[in-house]
């Protein structure tokens, strides 16, 4: 069974479902949509039943010719359909099964063109799939781009009053980042080459099977040695091969010998930033992070979700595999930079939301703060640090589709998301109050929750590096007590004391939901399962360090620390 193409292919092809059902049937196209979000998630399950801990190689790969073009002197042109699963790619991989299950819960409410919503949703699904299980570059690269376009629709279609601005402001700040990537690929195609094809057009082997480390051995130094006609070279966008510095061509654009300079700067140090750059604006980091607090305030609630639990990580992702990944060498000459970067985003995001009034925007400048703890955590370049990295983008992905999900509750009742709008709601909605507080807990880093875990090791990492001096560690945690502060300043200031709200016009406006009105059982369905997670990998981050131990031992290898 070709598991992980099902994961990808499955929601695509309910997308095109969807939009070919004539008519609106809104029940039909959320059925369906909640059908391949749940085969989405028991796929997930069965991915991570297969995977084997320990083993750090890619697994569960899908590997397919797509398109072959000879080109002369220049060599052979060669795009493979590749998937595949290691330890740093399948929790987010089961991470952004579950979110996009409780999205699909939390759209319920959306009754204006649901069959345009629902098959945009699904399409959304199937390329964020995409982006965590390919594993060539130009594969990638068509998720990340196509991923743009139905969240620029689910915003600009179905967003708040400032949609429009909102939507065009975050495409076009991740096609910039797109374009900076696009360029990196190109380059790093025309400088690397496919061993095991090249070994067979060279005559070294005559089946893929046969390729051992011999012959890889004597492929790279006839490589090196300018032995190899050009023309038998196969040149590949496999990030197995762009990861091993011996397949990369003597004199090319981003050789590792760095001999070609702009500028009087190394090919390779330019490429590292412009990869940076292209997913920093994704994950975000500042002062590229401004396209999100508009993005989230101006989302529908299942928008937000699905923006802050999966989208962002896509950021911290391409961090791992591709910048530090495929240049760290150009990631260990500049950790101290990135990790103060990231360090700006944490005190600068939590000082941001210790200052809103806007719960949702709250929320979105925590995030900012808490992707800076992933960069952190990379530029660190320790197991520790790299493990809490993946851990702090799992524990995110949970706690922040937790909080936009009961900030949306409370605005469907009320149509107003202002912090000093609400006092005492501990008295009308105590199963609400109760999940708020979770959450609040466990995002500001309590002991048993997974807060506590992600942001704990990406300092130790920071604290252990080499490459890091003390007091980006020192003025780090910052974050943690900036978090406590605008955390818990709104759970004060909202759920306790005598319960009033400021606008009562508008409660007496909703005929479906009673005005403070406790928890439906639907939204129950969402929130308490997430609560459950968050608290399960906070009491046993084994279940995800298990996974990432071994990948993230051999990824350090490329830079000769453990």
């Amino acid at each position: 069974m070709n598991l992980l193409s099902l994961l990808i292919f499955i929601p695509l092809v309910g997308a095109l479902v969807v939009a070919l059902v004539p008519g609106e049937r809104p029940a039909l196209f959320r059925g369906i949509a909640l059908a391949v979000t749940v085969i989405e998630v028991l796929l997930s399950a069965l991915a991570y039943w297969q995977y084997v801990p320990g083993n750090p190689d890619y697994q569960l790969l899908e590997q397919a010719d797509w398109i072959t073009l000879p080109l002369g002197s220049l060599g052979v042109a060669s795009i493979d359909y590749l998937v595949g699963v290691d330890g740093i790619s399948l929790p987010l991989v089961i991470l952004s099964a579950v979110v996009m299950l409780v999205g699909v819960v939390s759209s319920w409410t959306i009754t204006q063109r649901t069959k345009a919503y629902f098959s945009l949703y699904l399409l959304l699904t199937g390329t964020i799939m995409g982006c965590f299980l390919a594993l060539d570059f130009f594969l990638f690269f068509l998720f990340f781009e196509f991923m743009l376009l139905p969240m620029y629709f689910l915003i600009g279609l179905w967003g708040g009053p400032r949609r429009e601005y909102a939507s065009i402001k975050f495409f076009l700040y991740t096609l910039a980042g797109s374009v900076l990537i696009l360029l990196v690929m190109i380059s790093l195609y025309l400088s690397v080459m496919d061993p095991v094809s090249t070994a067979i057009n060279a005559g070294l082997i005559e089946l893929a099977g046969d390729f051992t480390a011999d012959v890889r051995q004597l492929l790279q130094a006839q490589l090196a040695n300018g032995q190899l006609n050009p023309s038998l070279i196969v040149h590949t966008f496999d990030w197995r091969y762009m990861a091993d510095g011996g397949n990369y061509l003597p004199g090319s654009f981003l050789s590792g010998a760095g001999e070609v300079l702009i500028g009087g700067m190394p090919s390779r140090m330019l490429a590292f930033w412009a990869v940076f750059l292209g997913f920093a604006i994704k994950l975000p980091i500042v002062p590229f992070h401004t396209w999100l607090p508009d993005a989230h305030v101006e989302a529908p609630t299942p928008v937000s979700v699905v923006l802050a639990g999966v989208l962002l990580k896509i950021g911290g992702y391409g961090f791992i595999r591709v910048a530090w990944g495929l240049f760290p060498d150009a990631g260990a000459e500049y950790a101290t930079t990135l990790a103060g970067l990231g360090t700006l985003t944490i005190v600068y995001g939590g000082l941001n939301a210790l200052a809103q009034y806007d719960l949702k925007k709250m929320i979105a400048y925590s995030s900012v703060s808490h992707m800076g703890f992933v960069l952190l955590g990379v530029a660190s370049i320790t197991a520790e640090g790299i493990n809490g990295a993946v851990y702090q983008m799992v524990s995110h992905g949970i706690l922040s589709a937790m909080l936009f999900l009961l900030t949306g509750v409370l605005y469907d009742r009320t149509h107003d998301r202002r912090i000093d709008s609400y006092r005492g709601l501990m008295t009308p909605m105590p199963q609400y109050a109760t999940l708020t507080a979770i959450a609040f807990f466990a995002s500001l880093g309590l002991p048993g929750f997974p807060g506590f875990i992600g942001e704990l090791f990406t300092l130790m990492g920071s604290y252990q590096s080499v490459y890091l001096p003390g007091w980006i560690t020192a003025v780090s945690t910052l974050g943690i007590i900036l978090a406590a502060a605008y955390f818990l300043w709104t759970l004060q200031r909202m759920f306790f004391g005598t319960t009033w709200v400021r606008s009562q016009s508008t409660l007496a406006n909703q005929t479906d939901v009673e005005p403070l009105a406790d928890l439906t059982a639907r939204e129950r369905l969402m929130l308490i399962p997430l609560a459950l997670i968050a608290l399960s990998i906070g009491l046993f981050p084994n279940l995800i360090f298990d996974l990432t131990n071994s990948t993230v031992a051999r990824w350090l290898l490329a830079f000769a620390v453990e």
